[in-house]
């Protein structure tokens, strides 16, 4: 009887995986807006890029036109140039004009941005469960589920107000990981295909995943010339999906020959590599020899070519002053290699993707498929990128999906026949729980180790309190102002109020970031200028937040570290704000 059960359930969850995939998207998605409905309720967009986000959502409703990304509440009247596309902004504003028809469009805005960064989880649910299907079992997709939830650093893309571009790349991703191991050939070509399409035309940050798909795709037809009809059709939809995504979403100011984004650039790139991928594939020659000599030689007219035409391009995409990655870029958490963060941070990160790595390298070694070697190669790369930078994180956890499912498959029937189900169960929560990071953050959480010392929390707490939307919102109660402040705070305050920003943490705007350090650590006379150069009407400071430390510790004896030991200029008249408010409000005068 048991059998007989346990047959029908692997038949139902094999023929209607689709619909049971999704049924499980709306529960988590449900999960995840009713754990999350503070965050919802209160407005509270805690990165600056979703901040920014939402404002150039609300440009684009007001009017401002479509490709125009330039935020002009942000450094005014010139205005901040933002990188990005509008790829993004479509699922956030249909969902804010359909819950206008409903409420208020203070709460359709809440809602919309609470239920958003969800969508994005379904696509990647559906490209984890195929992978698993493809790769292990059909019916094997639900342990692939379960270990893509307990993906910490990768969910958090996904919750609720994360309503910036990184959830739809990770469902990109997931779509190339699933084209990777797609026995058709040329729908499998085509996923990867359109999936880095449509990622680059959002943004860069999986080039180097789009990049390292194309070479596993090219090395299969190296492999084997069987695989010609995949590269070509991935070939033709790498290059017109992103011309495609050039022409309709490019902003205006990313038709310069710029580096950090869809521009003609990097279209160039994405066109001459489709067009000789797809003339590699015509030939197909029989020989192996032939096929790796022709490949290496695309790589080489690629490379060549783009450091001969693009020579601006082989530093930092962002192409920043020395003072500015000095001072500013060098300094970004995220963009420090996984080593150099703490302990407490970094091991929960890595351990999933290291698992994961070997997993699939097992799973390489025993299947001896093409498919578990992409794979295997896919998840090395990403674990390679942890070394680089820790913001591969999340892509190195979803990716290591598939391997670590890999090793719990083959411990499975020992699991299986332990005797008791007191022993099953929590022998089986255990073995997800590890491998995914979530145990070890949580022994972290009860170690010393674990803790943030006195100064740290007191850092984080008035970072916390000072982005809360009760507490900016206080400010409206003045006449809309353009308000100097510090870089990070920027974003946050002018979506909350309705004063005008001097920066936000955006690279293309560097001299008013810079403008920004040198007020608040030069003198008192070369602040005074610089604000009123700006035309800036008030200061606002939030005494202990992270970005005031730097200013602290770089220029003591600064302008910024005076006003913390309570010195105030002539020229600056402070302004009432509530009891207990963490901020510090001046005119200036």
């Amino acid at each position: 009887m048991r059998e007989a059960s346990l047959e029908r359930l692997k038949g139902e969850i094999d023929r209607n995986w689709r619909q049971w995939v999704m049924v499980a998207w709306v529960a988590i998605a449900a999960w995840y807006v009713y754990d999350r409905w503070g965050q919802i309720r209160w407005w509270s967009l805690g990165d600056t890029d979703d901040n920014m986000r939402l404002m150039q959502v609300r440009a684009w409703m007001a009017g401002q036109g479509w490709y125009d990304l330039r935020q002009y509440r942000m450094n005014p009247p010139v205005g901040f140039d933002i990188h990005w596309s509008r790829i993004v902004d479509l699922p956030i504003a249909g969902l804010i004009l359909f819950f206008r028809l409903f409420t208020t469009p203070a709460w359709a805005e809440r809602l919309a941005c609470g239920i958003a960064p969800t969508i994005p989880l379904s696509i990647a649910m559906l490209g984890i469960a195929a992978t698993m299907r493809r790769l292990i079992a059909p019916y094997a997709w639900p342990l692939g589920i379960a270990l893509l939830y307990c993906a910490g650093s990768t969910q958090l893309m996904f919750m609720p107000m994360r309503i910036d571009h990184h959830g739809w790349q990770l469902a990109m991703l997931a779509v190339t990981v699933a084209g990777l191991c797609d026995p058709q050939a040329r729908r499998g070509g085509a996923l990867v295909g359109l999936a880095s399409a449509v990622s680059l035309s959002i943004g860069l940050e999986m080039l180097p995943y789009a990049a390292m798909a194309g070479a596993i795709l090219t090395l299969r037809w190296v492999w084997d010339r069987d695989e010609a009809s995949r590269l070509a059709v991935y070939a033709l939809t790498l290059g017109g999906g992103s011309a495609a995504g050039f022409a309709a979403f490019a902003s205006n100011a990313n038709y310069a020959m710029r580096c950090d984004a869809l521009t003609p650039v990097w279209l160039s790139v994405t066109v001459v590599a489709g067009a000789l991928l797809f003339l590699l594939a015509r030939i197909n020659p029989e020989s192996r020899a032939a096929r790796l000599g022709l490949a290496v030689l695309a790589g080489a007219v690629i490379a060549g070519g783009f450091a001969w035409r693009f020579p601006q391009c082989l530093t930092r995409p962002e192409q920043v002053s020395p003072e500015l990655q000095r001072n500013w870029l060098n300094n970004v958490r995220e963009a420090k290699p996984i080593y150099k963060h703490p302990l407490r941070i970094a091991l929960p990160m890595v351990i999933m993707p290291i698992i994961g790595m070997i997993g699939a390298i097992v799973a390489a070694v025993r299947r001896r498929t093409i498919g578990w070697t992409a794979i295997a190669l896919f998840t090395t790369f990403a674990c390679a990128m942890l070394l680089w930078q820790a913001r591969a994180a999340p892509a190195a956890q979803m990716l290591a999906v598939p391997g670590v499912a890999a090793l719990l498959w083959i411990i499975l029937p020992w699991i299986n026949r332990l005797p008791s189900p007191l022993l099953r169960v929590p022998v089986m929560v255990a073995a997800i729980l590890v491998p995914s990071g979530i145990a070890t953050a949580l022994i972290f959480n009860h170690l010393p180790v674990g803790q943030a010392n006195a100064y740290a929390a007191r850092v984080n707490r008035a970072t916390g309190q000072c982005v809360r939307t009760s507490v900016l919102a206080r400010l409206n109660a003045y006449p809309a102002a353009t308000v100097f402040s510090f870089v990070d705070l920027g974003p946050r305050l002018i979506v909350t109020t309705h004063h005008d920003a001097i920066a936000g943490p955006y690279h293309r705007n560097g001299d008013a970031i810079l403008d920004v350090q040198h007020a608040f650590q030069g003198g008192e006379a070369q602040a005074r200028a610089i604000m009123k150069r700006h035309g800036a009407t008030l200061l606002l400071l939030c005494p202990d937040m992270s970005e005031s430390t730097n200013y602290r510790a770089r220029a003591p004896g600064g302008f910024y570290d005076r006003m913390a030991h309570g010195w105030v200029p002539g020229w600056l008249t402070p302004l009432p704000l509530p009891k207990g408010s963490p901020l510090r409000l001046y005119r200036i005068n």
